[in-house]
C-alpha cells in the first residue's frame, strides 16, 4: 500500500514496472515521474 507495493499504481511508478493498475503507453519517453 505504498511505494514498495507493486500491486498499486504508486508502487509500479516507483519500481518502474507496469501492469493492470499502471498500463504502458505506446509513445512514452525513457522515464516518467
Amino acid at each position: 500500500m505504498g511505494k514498495g507495493d507493486n500491486r498499486t499504481k504508486r508502487g509500479k511508478i516507483f519500481q518502474g514496472s507496469y501492469g493492470k493498475s499502471r498500463l504502458k503507453k505506446k509513445n512514452q519517453k525513457k522515464k516518467e515521474k
